[in-house]
């Protein structure tokens, strides 16, 4: 395992980075509360945030209102410790010594409010055991 810094830095990608990379990103910003960095992406971004994707996530108290889909950029992977991919294949750069690790999950895109919360709870599920290894209790 890859050491990591005191605060690591986390990115989180899938293609449109409009749902589940928004997701978990928000998630970690959350639950980390400032001890880690976080940043999300997509290989191939959307307009705008998936409506469904915020209305579960703000079931949970977390506002992606403000949030905007961003074009995954090689200094952004560069720049974090750990890069989480959530169906971008091979559309992420790789860089020897990052911790590379790949989330299988259904894309919200075109899915209900139902459907949605499902992949919201095991976005928060691997969230908060990343969160775990990341920041081990001291």
């Amino acid at each position: 395992m890859i050491p990591l810094p005191p605060r690591p830095s986390v990115l989180f990608v899938c293609v449109h980075n409009a749902g589940r990379s928004q997701m978990a990103a928000a998630y970690l910003a959350h639950l980390g509360a400032g001890r880690v960095e976080v940043r999300s992406a997509g290989s191939a971004p959307a307009d705008t945030i998936n409506p469904a994707a915020v209305a579960a996530m703000l079931e949970e108290g977390i506002d992606l209102g403000d949030a905007r889909p961003k074009v995954l950029t090689t200094e952004a992977v560069q720049d974090s410790d750990v890069v989480i991919t959530m169906g971008c294949g091979d559309a992420c750069p790789f860089f020897p010594g990052k911790r590379y690790e790949d989330w299988v999950l259904d894309d919200p895109a075109g899915q209900g409010i139902d459907a949605v919360r499902v992949i919201r709870d095991q976005i928060r599920a691997r969230v908060t055991a990343l969160l775990d290894d990341l920041l081990p209790a001291t």
